[in-house]
């Protein structure tokens, strides 16, 4: 495929972007392993199989160019690959952004090595098993399964899609690429701001092995290529930390916050020297931006935000989680604003970087969620702090993101209500993530049933105006007695309330009733009567004093599921600037 062809083609990583990659999305050659008979048969010494895909596209997809549904817990790429003669000599790193669930990889008929973990990004060093003038071939195998002790969010774990659990996702569905590195690097550097210091903490993390007296680091900061500030030191181990001050006569001393309505970032690059030779070199850029909870609210910059969000699962027709273009992704950040949000809820996905890179640069609020497990089991907790773990590490940059919610609805934990192994496996996930961030807010098992939470969110698909606002009238009881939601409580047994702020995170979910598929409620005949439920259900939150947002289910349609704003293929459903008029009243 040409370069003008693949998909994709944009850098993965936008908030570590080195400018020497090769992008190996496009056509690979494709086998199903249906009888798990690959590895026996060395099918890693591979030249080519019977089929092609076009990565990073899932065979379930129409742009994959299979399109076939029905499960293959085994299946093989390869592809013939050639390093750029101009990258001859250095390190070559294979890096996935995601593939779904066990990777494995052999270069020239070699095991490079395994990863597990359906929604994170990972790498292998493969500079040992290459002659890099020569082409090389490059095999890779993905397993999958329909175990319920994987984390798997909204894919199915059985043959056929039901309720909100559409069709699985098998195999690479992120941007697979190579990385040339000196033996010397980078490997991290984690962003933290504090806008009541006018300061921003670096923690520069070195690759393994990649340490020598000479090492000389150099951060240099810009707004609007206006510099702010530059700080050099001496890398004389692994991990070095430092606090910069950003106030400067360039923007008479004050400092540039992120918010919605100014989503204003900093450019920063990172420059590794060697002597007076430049080692390696990373663009990145960071928002000064806080997120903090006081008197029942939650607080951005220190002041109280109305959170006005929308469910987004992150699904496209063709291409299912795999955003089909950076266009489709500008698409629907842009109809989210036109429609009068504020912010997103992603649900039950782990968002590509692209999309967050879009939701910084233009003030999108999101709340990053987990895909859940849906049994509870020692393996399940395992696989989901592991990958939750890296999760939050990934993706602790991004200004955009305000909240980590890693439970919903109980999935995965159904029996947390009054099981103390349950309620301890939350909490746990609740300190082990604050660990890593104290910055952001967690919310523990959205919906209902919380243990320990630093919001306090409440679903509910009442279709009518009046008896949504009357049953939250009494603001104890809905915390405290009321089962709000089919026998949900707010709180398992054993906790209360303890002053956090309150939100609806889901409601609404409207469909038409010449729709086939399922909404929430009584399905709508038309347009009128889709606005008079919307208004009366959003107008009665609103008008309810202590909840401080809301999430509307939700921005498109899924599948089966048809109670988007958007269709699938993003045509309004209704008049948006109605939506806005209504949100904003």
């Amino acid at each position: 495929m040409t370069n003008q062809t693949i998909p994709r083609k944009e850098y993965p990583r936008p908030q570590f972007e080195r400018k020497h990659w090769l992008n190996l999305n496009g056509q690979w050659q494709f086998a199903f392993d249906r009888q798990n008979i690959g590895e026996k048969e060395q099918w890693y010494r591979s030249e080519s199989f019977d089929q092609q895909i076009i990565v990073p596209f899932t065979y379930e997809t129409e742009a994959s160019g299979i399109g076939e549904e029905a499960f293959c817990p085994n299946i093989w790429y390869q592809r013939h690959v050639t390093i750029p003669q101009e990258q001859v000599g250095k390190k070559v790193i294979l890096r996935f952004q995601a593939a779904d669930y066990v990777t494995k990889v052999w270069v020239n008929g070699e095991f490079v090595g395994s990863h597990k973990g359906g929604q994170i990004a990972f790498s292998f060093d493969i500079t040992r098993h290459i002659n890099e003038k020569e082409e090389f071939n490059l095999v890779i195998k993905c397993e999958d399964s329909f175990s319920c002790f994987q984390p798997r969010g909204k894919q199915r774990w059985v043959e056929e899609n039901f309720a909100c659990w559409y069709v699985q996702t098998t195999g690479i569905w992120q941007t697979v690429w190579l990385e040339f590195l000196h033996e010397t690097h980078l490997e991290t550097v984690k962003i933290t701001p504090n806008i009541d210091r006018e300061s921003v903490k670096f923690v520069y993390q070195l690759a393994e092995n990649s340490f020598d007296d000479e090492l000389v680091l150099k951060t240099k900061i810009t707004f609007e290529n206006t510099e702010i500030a530059e700080y050099s030191f001496q890398m004389n181990r692994a991990t070095h930390t430092a606090e910069i001050d950003l106030t400067s006569e360039a923007f008479h001393w004050r400092i540039m916050h992120w918010n919605p309505h100014t989503p204003n970032l900093y450019d920063v690059e990172f420059t590794l020297l060697q002597g007076d030779k430049i080692i390696d070199c990373v663009q990145s850029y960071f928002g000064m931006r806080k997120i903090s909870i006081e008197d029942g609210n939650v607080l951005l910059n220190n002041v109280p935000i109305y959170q006005k969000l929308l469910l987004d699962q992150g699904y496209w027709k063709d291409s299912h989680l795999t955003p089909p273009s950076e266009a489709a992704i500008i698409e629907d950040i842009e109809k989210t604003f036109e429609m009068g949000f504020n912010g997103v809820r992603k649900h039950m996905k782990v968002e590509d970087q692209r999309y967050l890179y879009w939701a910084d640069k233009k003030g999108l609020l999101v709340w990053s969620e987990m895909a859940a497990t849906f049994e509870f089991s020692d393996e399940a907790v395992q696989n989901f702090t592991e990958e939750w773990t890296e999760v939050v590490q990934q993706q602790y940059n991004h200004p955009s993101i305000i909240t980590w919610t890693p439970f919903n609805e109980s999935w995965g934990i159904k029996n947390i209500y009054t099981d103390c192994q349950q309620q301890q496996f939350t909490e746990a996930i609740y300190h082990l993530t604050k660990s890593i961030d104290r910055m952001r807010p967690v919310i523990v098992n959205d919906g209902w049933e919380h243990t320990i939470s630093d919001i306090i969110t409440l679903h509910d698909y009442e279709e009518y105006g009046k008896r949504f606002f009357d049953r939250y009238a009494d603001k104890d009881k809905i915390l405290k007695d009321i089962a709000f939601n089919e026998g949900k409580y707010a709180f398992a047994k054993g906790y209360e309330y303890k002053g956090q702020p309150i939100i609806i995170s889901e409601y609404g979910g409207i469909a038409f009733t010449d729709e086939e598929g399922w909404g929430y409620g009584n399905q709508v005949k038309n347009e009128e009567g889709f606005f008079e439920r919307f208004e009366a259900i959003t107008q009665a939150i609103k008008d309810t004093p202590y909840v401080s947002g809301y999430c509307y289910t939700q921005i498109t349609d899924v599948q089966q599921e048809v109670n988007g704003l958007l269709t699938e293929t993003r045509e309004p459903k209704v008049d948006l600037k109605r939506i806005k008029e209504i949100l904003d009243k």
